[in-house]
């Protein structure tokens, strides 16, 4: 019998996917605990329909994280921080701080796509990279300076 499955399971295969299955399996196990529905032809239109929605909404994001990545490979990021006299910040910049920072150049990155392995607390200038998509990472120049 073949079915679509609802859920992964490690098993079988992935969430949309059709397999082909033992009938008293699909009957007694997979279908009565939502797993599972049998793969009529309407219902395989329907998910094959859901995989091209799903496809272009991919592809969108793809799009606009390379539009994005394009902006911020240019920018510069200036932070003003205390220091003392060697150089050395009075606390730390943390992936927050790049947060606010690209917020106010006019830049919605959210804190956890900010790749940071340490806070910065040298003055100086910190290659960060910001990872917009899966597939898109794009490096930015962070210059942290001392605040007058």
């Amino acid at each position: 019998m073949e079915v679509i499955l609802l859920k992964d399971i490690p098993s079988l295969g992935q969430a949309g996917q059709i397999v082909k299955v033992k009938d008293g399996y699909a009957r007694n196990y997979l279908i009565p605990r939502r797993l599972a529905e049998p793969a009529t032809y309407k219902s395989k239109k329907a998910i094959e329909e859901q995989k091209r929605l799903i496809e272009r909404k991919k592809q969108r994001e793809l799009e606009r994280a390379k539009s994005i990545a394009e902006k911020l490979a240019s920018l510069r990021c200036v932070i003003r921080r205390q220091a003392g006299v060697e150089g050395k910040l009075f606390g730390a910049v943390t992936s927050s701080d790049i947060e606010n920072a690209l917020k106010t150049l006019g830049f919605e990155v959210d804190r956890k796509k900010i790749e940071l392995p340490e806070p910065i607390r040298t003055i100086g200038s910190h290659t960060v990279i910001i990872k917009l998509h899966p597939e898109v990472k794009v490096p930015l120049e962070v210059w942290v300076e001392k605040e007058e």
